[in-house]
């Protein structure tokens, strides 16, 4: 079974390669679509560690004209703004309970003390702070508690905003060194990596959603 195994696994790990290597191309193409897209898809369903930073940094590093990176920083974080948004429509309707389903009991509390105590400061450094700060679990737990739509966005727009900004400035400063360590193996195996727990977290993330979401009781004639 070892023997028969291996070649499968190493043609999983071809097809694997290429596939990440086309959906970044495809995403770097596009410009800042394609920072808007990847947003939309981070801040939704899609579990994607440093996505935006990686891509953001790319295009900044490589762009010819350094001005652009104003719209690229404002890409990523609309695209994150757009995701929360459907995240929010999808937990305001599920509530506690449905949250519960998405986060666990005891992740439950913790967010639910850190939403009622500091509302959208909390919501600000989850979108400022990297991975493996909760953003997800908590931008659901704002919407779940019903904390205000217009705070909600308003927090994740204002901490996006502030860490892109920073990625920017930092892929300006150093970007033919960055773009000299994006070209290595090692790095392009990374991010095969980071779209492989991806592809994992997505599946994860939407099961999770189809649980926390409420369920329509059949009606009796």
């Amino acid at each position: 079974m070892e023997v028969l195994a291996a070649p499968s696994q190493i043609m999983l790990l071809l097809i694997s390669s290429t596939w990440a290597h086309a959906i970044l191309a495809f995403f770097r193409r596009i410009g800042a679509l394609g920072l808007f897209l990847l947003g939309v898809c981070d801040s939704s369903f899609l579990f994607l560690p440093f996505g935006n930073d990686l891509l953001l940094i790319a295009l900044v590093s490589g762009g010819r004209h350094p001005w652009r990176w104003v719209i690229y920083t404002l890409a990523a974080a609309l695209g994150s703004v757009v995701g929360v948004a459907l995240l929010d429509l999808v937990m305001r309707k599920a509530g506690e309970e449905g949250l519960e389903k998405f986060v666990g009991p005891k992740k439950l509390e913790r967010l639910k003390g850190k939403i009622e105590k500091r509302g959208g400061w909390a919501l600000f450094f989850a979108a400022l702070l990297p991975p493996p700060f909760p953003f997800t679990a908590a931008t659901a737990a704002a919407s779940a508690l019903q904390m205000t739509r217009r705070g909600i966005l308003t927090a994740v727009l204002a901490g996006r905003l502030v860490r892109f900004t920073a990625v920017s400035l930092l892929a300006l400063y150093f970007g033919p060194r960055l773009l000299h360590y994006f070209r290595s193996e090692y790095v392009e195996y990374m991010v095969y990596g980071f779209i492989a727990v991806a592809a994992v977290g997505a599946f994860l993330t939407i099961r999770k959603w189809l649980r926390a979401s409420p369920r329509r009781e059949p009606q009796v004639s």
